[in-house]
């Protein structure tokens, strides 16, 4: 699986690259048919929200995946947007017909 990984109007953390590559790296080894992870982190400047946002689309046979959240540290951005992956992830293993 290739990722790639792009901060909007902020700078790169090599933490958060590592993190985000362990979280789907062991997503792939759950679903190996994921073929591409484009991952863009963001910061809302918006008093009324938390601002920090996670969006993950997936390259898989069939239509892409897609999730996004927006948390108060990129850490729980991460793991909200990869939950709701897995759910979807789900659904479509359970679409693939075995022959």
């Amino acid at each position: 699986m290739t990722i790639n990984i792009q901060y909007v109007h902020m700078l790169t953390s090599e933490a958060m690259n590592a993190y985000v590559t362990q979280k789907l790296n062991k997503l792939n080894k759950k679903y190996d048919w994921i073929i591409n992870a484009e991952v863009h982190f963001e910061i809302e400047h918006n008093d009324d929200q938390n601002g920090k946002i996670c969006k993950i689309e997936l390259s898989a046979p069939g239509p892409r995946l897609f999730a996004t959240s927006n948390e108060s540290t990129f850490e729980n951005a991460v793991k909200k947007t990869l939950k709701d992956l897995e759910i979807q992830l789900k659904k479509r293993k359970h679409t693939f017909i075995k022959h």
